[in-house]
């Protein structure tokens, strides 16, 4: 399996709304691409001055299926959250191979 883990902080000002955002909408869309079979949503446990931190993980049975997530819908969902909060927050993107 696969973990598309992303990394976002977000600024404080936007923060209840963006993640209500994110559950409700960004988060239902990418599952229904149909190419992750689980999510998981984590708050990371630091405190920063900028913003809060969170993870997202996107688990998917393989990395074909990933490649094709990003070539085919990835570039699409990005923009809907970048025209909806740009300048409020800052993401990497992470591909982790589960061992056990």
């Amino acid at each position: 399996m696969i973990i598309y883990n992303v990394t976002v902080n977000i600024e404080k000002d936007v923060h209840d709304e963006w993640l209500n955002w994110m559950k409700t909408k960004h988060i239902p869309d990418v599952m229904a691409t149909g190419y992750f079979i689980e999510s998981k949503l984590c708050r990371v446990l630091v405190e920063e001055e900028q913003g809060i931190t969170y993870s997202f993980q996107y688990i998917a049975k393989n990395m074909a299926d990933v490649e094709e997530y990003l070539n085919q819908h990835a570039p699409r969902l990005r923009k809907d959250v970048t025209d909806k909060y740009a300048d409020k927050f800052v993401a990497f993107r992470t591909l982790l191979e589960v061992i056990k």
